[in-house]
């Protein structure tokens, strides 16, 4: 018999988020259960289409419902949720895991000599214990694409920067906490450790399909390329090319 997780909640706990949308609390921390918890739910009352939500969003260890009051009351979605808890994986579930090629410091990862030093370790242990791990896709927030992952190697646990760049590269692959991150191809400020960058486009408009590549529960993996590669599939990559490889698991 497994051992109850004390992260997750026995029921969930609904706070109002102003007067077209709820927060679902599922559970606690930065936790894969709690988050596996987060994105069956998304998927139940997706699936549910009820008329008058809006948008769903999956986070660490909350939904957050928007919906129309005019069609749907804050009770009717917390009574359909009740309804469906606990949400369960369906069997045979399809779930997602991609390899994204990562060229390793130099100009693309300006951080990556001093978190050696700061680690008392190398540039070579930093980067095969990153690219050694399988991440967890938690959520996309901050800016459009930007991949929040939970799975980080304990021993490259670094606090965030004291004080944060105004401007990082697009792309960038970056470390802060417990956590690692894969940026969309925009430049933005920053408080984490640039490791390197990537030549994929985590999101990208004109992929009307698929404008966003990663979601919450997918896993990710990391493969070091040289600099000259980054270019070559940094140029496929603006061609509209996906350049990461992606693999489908039955769970």
């Amino acid at each position: 018999m497994s051992k109850a997780n004390d992260a997750l909640y026995a029921v969930p706990r609904f706070r109002r988020s102003g007067d077209t949308a709820l927060t679902v609390e599922v559970g606690d921390g930065i936790d894969a259960d709690v988050n596996a918890r987060v994105v069956d739910l998304d998927r139940a009352l997706t699936e549910r289409a009820l008329p008058g939500i809006v948008e769903i969003v999956p986070t660490y260890r909350t939904l957050l419902v928007c919906f129309d009051p005019v069609m749907l009351s804050r009770r009717d979605i917390e009574a359909e949720i009740m309804a469906l808890w606990p949400p369960v994986a369906p069997k045979g579930q399809v779930r997602r895991r991609w390899t994204v090629p990562v060229a390793y410091g130099g100009d693309n990862g300006m951080d990556l000599d001093w978190l050696a030093q700061r680690l008392d370790t190398t540039t070579d242990e930093i980067v095969a214990r990153h690219s050694a791990a399988e991440y967890r896709v938690y959520m996309i927030g901050f800016m459009p694409g930007f991949a929040y992952l939970g799975g980080l190697d304990p021993a490259l646990h670094v606090d965030r920067r004291p004080e944060p760049r105004l401007v990082t590269p697009p792309c960038s692959v970056s470390v802060g906490g417990q956590q690692a991150a894969v940026a969309p191809p925009l430049a933005a400020p920053s408080g984490w450790h640039m490791l390197g960058r990537t030549p994929v486009r985590s999101y990208d408009p004109r992929r009307t399909h698929e404008p966003f590549l990663f979601r919450a529960g997918d896993l990710l993996r990391f493969h070091p390329i040289a600099a000259t590669e980054f270019a070559a599939l940094e140029r496929a990559a603006e061609a509209g090319a996906i350049v990461a490889e992606r693999e489908e698991l039955k769970v």
